[in-house]
């Protein structure tokens, strides 16, 4: 069973940062994709960013590209880390850790058959 627990969600003003994280556990072979997606009130479920293993190869949805870092820990193979910069008010959903074993399509959320509770992020002045 693979499970995924999400922290790190908060409240911050527009321009600042927070960082969340995901440890995952369970049977998650050596190749796989670690997502993640946002969900705000109203809309759909989008692909943020996520790392291919082995490769460590990253994606990135073209409104987060330059803000948002996706990686994993040095010491921790199962910890996995978005970093938000300069975060705006169109950030402001709720974050989900999304795990699957290969995708041809990382940002599309019915590739994911692995996913945590989530964890909310809201950027207001």
């Amino acid at each position: 069973q693979v499970h995924l627990e999400e922290s790190g969600g908060g409240s911050v003003q527009p321009g600042g940062s927070l960082r969340l994280s995901c440890v995952f556990s369970g049977p998650i072979i050596e190749r796989s994709f670690l997502g993640w997606f946002r969900q705000a009130p109203g809309k759909e479920r989008e692909g943020v960013a996520a790392i291919y293993f082995p490769t460590d190869t990253t994606y990135y949805a073209d409104s987060v590209k330059g803000r948002f870092t996706i990686s994993r820990d040095d010491a921790r193979d199962t910890l996995l880390y978005l970093h938000m910069n300069n975060l705006k008010s169109e950030d402001t959903a709720m974050y989900y850790c999304a795990a699957t074993t290969w995708t041809n399509w990382w940002s599309r959320a019915e590739e994911y058959p692995y996913w945590g509770q989530g964890t909310q992020v809201v950027v207001s002045s």
